[in-house]
Parts: C-alpha cells; sequence; structure tokens
C-alpha cells in the first residue's frame, strides 16, 4: 500500500499498473454478529462510534466490468448512519440477497460489511471488458450500482431490476483503502479540488440534480419558486446551489442563524429559521397541528412576494412531509428523497387532490445525471460543501456527528490521503472558486 500512495504522491500514476495489488487493506465494516446490539434503543442514542470498525480485510477478487481504486478520501452520508445503527434493516440483509444472484456477486455476502457510497482515488486495476479507464486514471465514484441484464433500466438505469447503492446494499464501499466498483460508476475527479473536496459531493450531488433538475425529478425551470428543507446541509446546501445556478429562487429552511449565514455565502436571501420562527408541525406524536402549516406558508409568501413554493425539496420526512404537501402551490410539485426524520408520513390528502400537486419519489441518479452533476463541479458552477474532515480512523465519530445532526455540509474522511489539500491539477481554477470552495469550511 505503501509504494501505491508513494507513487500517487509524486504524481507517478502510470506506474500503478505495475505495483503488486495489496492482499489486505484497512476499511470501515460493520459486524453481521453485531446486528442486534442496539436492539431497544431510541435511534437517536444509537452510537456509530461503537458499530463501526477499522479492519484489515482481504482485497475482493476483480471481475468483469470493475475496477479497483486506491482510495484517497471518502465522507460520509446519512446511508452509512443508516448502516451503523442497523436501521431501517441490516444491510447484511441487501448483502445476502446480491450474494444469490450469481457467483461474483457471491462475494458480496461476508460477515463484514465495508462501507462507505463516495470516493476520490486512482484506478489500480481494471477487469476484463473495461475499455474508457486504465490504472493511473484520477476518477470519482457515484454510487449506483446496476447489473443492467434487464430491460427495465434500459431507459433510466435508477429502474433496473437490480439497481442497488454501492457500499451500502453491497460490499467494499469507499471509506477505506480500497474499493471496488463498476467502471460504469467511474467520472473524471475534478481537477481543481483536493481529494477530501473531490470526495464529497458524489452521493448528494447526484441525488440533488435528478430530484430538482431532472426530467425524473422536478424539472425545475427558471423563475421557479423552491423550498429547501436543510438548506445548508449536505443534500440541502447542494439543491441550494441548483437553484441558484438554474435561475429559480430558493427559500431556504435551516435550524439556526449559523446556517441561515451559510446560505446567505452561497446566494440565496430568502431564509427560514425555523427554529427563531418556533415551527411545531406536531402537537404530540400523533396529530399535526394544521394552523403551524398555514403560518409557514404565509412566511413564504411573505419572503416571496405573495408566491407559494413550485417546488418543496423534501428529505426530513415525517416531522415535514404534512407541512410540504400544504404549502406547495395549486399544481406544484412535491419532490422526496429521503425520511431522516422517520418514514411514516401523514399528511391532509385534500391538499394534495384538491388543488392538483403531485409528490415524486425520487431515489440517486443514473449515469447520465451523475455525470452531469459532477460536470458542474467540474466548471466551478457547482462547489463542494466539506465542512469538515476527518481520518479514516475517527470514521465512526465523523459518523456520530452526521448522525446527531451536529455537522454543515459534508463531513470528509481521508483514507490514503495522509493530509489534506493534495490532489489539486487546475491551481488557475481554484484559485478563481477559492472563497466559494471554503465557504462551509470550519462552520
Amino acid at each position: 500500500m505503501k509504494q501505491i500512495l508513494d507513487a500517487i504522491l509524486a504524481g507517478e500514476n502510470a506506474a500503478l499498473g505495475e505495483i503488486p495489488v495489496p492482499e489486505h487493506y484497512r476499511g470501515i465494516t460493520v459486524h453481521a454478529d453485531e446486528a442486534t446490539m442496539f436492539d431497544g434503543m431510541d435511534s437517536r442514542e444509537k452510537d456509530p462510534r461503537k458499530s463501526l470498525h477499522l479492519d484489515d480485510v482481504p482485497t475482493p477478487e476483480l471481475g468483469p466490468g470493475e475496477a479497483l481504486i486506491a482510495v484517497m478520501a471518502s465522507a460520509i452520508n446519512y446511508n452509512t448512519v443508516w448502516t451503523s445503527i442497523f436501521e431501517p434493516v441490516s444491510t447484511f440483509s441487501f448483502l445476502k440477497r446480491y450474494g444469490k444472484l450469481s457467483p461474483l456477486t457471491a462475494r458480496h455476502d461476508l460477515p463484514y460489511h465495508v462501507v462507505g457510497s463516495d470516493l476520490s482515488g486512482v484506478v489500480l486495476r481494471t477487469g476484463p471488458g473495461v475499455n474508457a479507464w486504465k490504472p493511473g486514471d484520477e476518477v470519482v465514484a457515484h454510487c449506483l450500482s446496476v447489473e443492467l441484464e434487464s430491460p427495465d433500466g434500459h431507459n433510466d438505469t435508477m429502474m433496473d431490476s437490480e439497481q442497488r447503492i454501492w457500499g451500502f446494499e453491497t460490499n467494499f464501499g469507499g471509506l477505506a483503502e480500497l474499493a471496488l466498483v463498476k467502471s460504469n460508476q467511474l467520472m473524471p475527479k475534478p481537477a481543481h479540488l483536493t481529494w477530501e473536496e473531490a470526495a464529497s459531493p458524489g452521493l448528494v450531488n447526484s441525488t440533488a440534480y435528478r430530484q430538482l433538475v431532472s426530467a425524473n425529478g422536478a424539472n425545475m425551470k427558471q423563475g421557479d419558486v423552491v423550498l429547501v428543507w436543510g438548506a445548508s446541509g449536505g443534500l440541502g446546501s447542494y439543491a441550494t446551489q441548483f437553484a441558484l445556478n438554474g435561475g429559480a429562487i430558493p427559500v431556504c429552511v435551516v435550524s439556526s442563524p449559523e446556517k441561515a449565514e451559510i446560505c446567505r455565502a452561497m446566494g440565496a436571501e430568502l431564509i427560514i429559521d425555523r427554529s427563531a420562527e418556533g415551527y411545531k408541525f406536531w402537537s404530540d406524536e400523533q396529530t399535526q397541528d394544521p394552523k403551524e402549516w398555514k403560518r409557514l406558508g404565509a412566511k413564504i409568501r411573505e419572503l416571496t412576494g405573495g408566491d407559494d413554493p413550485d417546488i418543496v425539496f423534501e428529505h426530513p420526512g415525517r416531522d415535514t412531509f404534512g407541512a410540504s404537501v400544504f404549502v406547495a402551490r395549486k399544481g406544484g410539485t412535491i419532490v422526496t428523497c429521503a425520511s431522516t426524520t422517520g418514514f411514516m408520513h401523514e399528511y391532509d390528502n385534500r391538499y394534495l387532490w384538491m388543488n392538483l400537486k403531485r409528490i415524486i419519489g425520487s431515489h440517486f441518479a443514473n449515469y447520465r445525471e451523475a455525470w452531469e452533476a459532477n460536470r458542474l463541479i467540474a466548471k466551478g458552477m457547482v462547489h463542494p460543501t466539506v465542512s469538515k474532515v476527518y481520518p479514516l480512523e475517527e470514521t465512526g465519530q465523523a459518523a456520530y456527528d452526521v448522525h446527531r445532526n451536529l455537522h454543515q455540509g459534508k463531513v470528509g474522511v481521508l483514507t490514503l490521503a495522509p493530509t489534506e489539500g493534495l490532489g489539486v491539477t487546475n491551481p488557475d481554477l481554484r484559485a478563481q472558486h477559492l472563497e466559494k470552495i471554503n465557504r462551509f469550511r470550519n462552520r
């Protein structure tokens, strides 16, 4: 592993194809025999620091259409939090199901799960049938794993019957020194970014792109009013940038003055601090308060000059969904990709059907959407949102911070990279955007 890292740090990527692949590598894992360790505990009390382990694991066999990546940096996503607290189910059920598909996928069904759905790094090896990538290429990976043997996925790969999220529903993820990916997960690393900056957008940037911009999602247009929940967070920070970049009008919902300031730094002007406003959409565990929906709607119209949201960018789920359905304009769209406050949504259907609103489910992104989202990053039109970076050894703490919402934007993890700040090959472009690249730092 030291030879590989030395070659990358020396800029001798072309030599990587001649360096032997290590038989083992360090990766962040959860263990199947600990899947019940948090049984009976409230979700918030489950601690990723207890379930995420740094283990030495065997390097997997490289199959057709695959690539082995030397991972320089990765990032924390909420799916790693779900994995670490074994909710809503243990991910070992995903690995077992995938392992039954073929002799090749059986590699994934192991008593440990190497997690992580983001990476930036360098190609070490490619399997048979890979022509677009070669050892030494600097890459980022998006996390869609598809088999594409069914016709269902050939219009939109997210519809493939064997679609999975790499590092969550498959093994050998990106929070490790090596990772196994399909070649159609790979995209060029943005040259003006460091390894940790380049690793951080992948999952959330692509998810926000499909959810908000793509015709498969809300199909946002210029002038749309877009209500963005958690607008300074991992997903919301990209939704805010896409809205501004695409000529829409974001209304950013945040939970503190500090998060409001981040939205202003991104260029947003219409901001709702839900904590300062004291919104309580639920009177108790079973009962929502429609008066609070109406109060939110009035606040939005006050900010927009009388307009209701054309699009509501939803991901909190249970806590906010009733309000989201209510405040969307007649004929408007509520597009949802997650449920971080609970999966069982409740809303008053009268406001949906009688006002011809639509609810769209959106899940990650296909390769084309991920490529377009990464292209915007590479051109300096959308920027990474890294606020803090941890070493691989402290991944549990990084996941804990995300679980407890103690972070802003994205939390990065150094895997092989020994320090922050490495990997930039286009310093001129970086200099043009340095302030925007760093606007989430140390917040």
